[in-house]
């Protein structure tokens, strides 16, 4: 099964602050991974090309990185997932820029049915609370806030510990 699944969100910035939020990912100072309310994300080290990591049982290895506009990570889990997620800037003028979140994956065995049933909601969910938190770190205030469905929170009810 191939998926495609695309989320951004024009902030009103340049691409340089925009950037600065993709360069912070796993950081102590991350201010785009909503780590309040999903597993965070975690590398074994500074954010560069073979740093291994993940975000719960997401798995992945750093392949491409270009400080200030775009990083990619190659999943090496779960099982079934083979493909890249990355995030990327894309300057709309001097002072307003696209951050977005691309996923490229071919979903093979239990994974056919794991991504819509489970990684996709919950997917959809974690990219747009990055990205009400990318429009918070620019602007100091979130227009729309990203809300989960009741699909998603019963299966965070299922998911998670405690």
């Amino acid at each position: 099964m191939a998926v495609y699944n695309v989320h951004e969100r024009l902030l009103p910035v340049g691409e340089r602050e925009a950037g600065a939020l993709i360069d912070g990912l796993s950081g102590p100072e991350d201010r785009l991974w909503p780590k309040a309310d999903w597993p965070p994300m975690v590398l074994d080290g500074a954010l560069a090309v073979g740093a291994r990591g993940g975000h719960g049982p997401v798995r992945y290895t750093v392949i491409g990185y270009a400080p200030g506009q775009w990083v990619r990570f190659r999943f090496t889990g779960p099982r079934g997932f083979h493909g890249f997620h990355e995030y990327t800037v894309h300057p709309k003028g001097e002072h307003s820029t696209v951050l977005r979140h691309t996923l490229v994956m071919r979903a093979r065995g239990t994974a056919r049915l794991s991504w819509p049933l489970v990684y996709r909601p919950c997917h959809d969910a974690v990219l747009e609370q990055s990205l009400d938190r990318a429009e918070l770190a620019a602007t100091g205030r979130v227009a729309a806030p990203a809300r989960w469905t009741p699909y998603v929170r019963l299966l965070r009810s299922r998911l998670t510990p405690g």
